[in-house]
């Protein structure tokens, strides 16, 4: 960022962000797509008086929200960073919102200095939807097995490779992660059972997550054994899995850091 040289020294600035992202096609910016990184650099370019690029922990997907986003960036200049959050509301649509933003060491980095990140997905079981949740949870209107979609979670944890989990065509250097929580919560409601499918790792693949809450509901209705699941992480090939399972059910809650 040459053209910002002389406004001042470079502060590294780490924020917590969430947004609804059922408008935004995912996080990265994408030519002539309303994105979560174009409509936040647009708004802290505007505070800062010079063009700003933010990294986030995580590029979340199109659908896909989040609560517990981080992201860093580089102001130059001598704006209180105590004032940064009060500022963005009046420059930031409703869904999308900075909660909490402090100056960090240097070079922080939001995705590389991450120890785990969490990803909730939620189900809503029962013959209606509810309109007032709809936007955040995936409609199953039959029951699940509930008890089989835990143990298929524990069988899913710990460091292996998920290859058959990641989409196809996605590169990457190495396809194992460790899958340190798979947490399975149900909640009765007036209108239905919430099921919160709770996963936290290292590092996700792309799709990883929709890919095996796909593969869960494959268990879960009855379809599938859980002597499959070994089957599928044997295969390291995504066509052995279960299908992707729709954005909307899935949320990036907290990135966890070491210091």
């Amino acid at each position: 960022m040459s053209g910002t040289r002389g406004k001042g020294e470079r502060r590294r600035i780490k924020m917590l962000v969430a947004y609804d992202g059922t408008d935004y096609h995912g996080f990265q910016v994408q030519p002539g797509m309303r994105t979560v990184q174009a409509v936040l650099e647009e708004a802290l370019g505007r505070l800062a008086g010079h063009p700003v690029q933010v990294t986030p922990a995580g590029r979340t997907d199109a659908g896909v929200h989040a609560g517990g986003q981080v992201v860093h960036w580089d102001l130059y200049g001598s704006i209180p960073v105590d004032r940064l959050v009060t500022a963005l509301r009046g420059l930031l649509p409703q869904d999308l919102v900075v909660y909490r933003a402090e100056e960090t060491h240097p070079d922080f980095h939001a995705r590389y200095d991450a120890v785990s990140k969490i990803y909730r997905y939620s189900i809503l079981t029962g013959p209606h939807g509810w309109p007032f949740i709809a936007r955040y949870v995936l409609h199953h209107p039959h029951p699940l097995d509930v008890q089989a979609i835990k143990w298929a979670g524990r069988l899913l944890q710990g460091r292996r490779d998920f290859a058959s989990f990641q989409a196809a065509g996605a590169a990457t250097k190495t396809t194992v992660r460790n899958l340190m929580r798979v947490d399975v919560d149900e909640q009765v409601m007036a209108w239905g059972r919430m099921l919160h499918i709770t996963f936290e790792a290292d590092g996700f693949l792309y799709h990883m997550v929709r890919n095996m809450v796909g593969t869960l509901l494959e268990i879960g209705r009855g379809y599938r054994g859980l002597g499959w699941l070994e089957e599928v992480l044997n295969a390291r090939d995504r066509r052995a899995a279960g299908p992707t399972a729709p954005a909307q059910g899935l949320s990036l809650v907290e990135v966890k850091y070491g210091r």
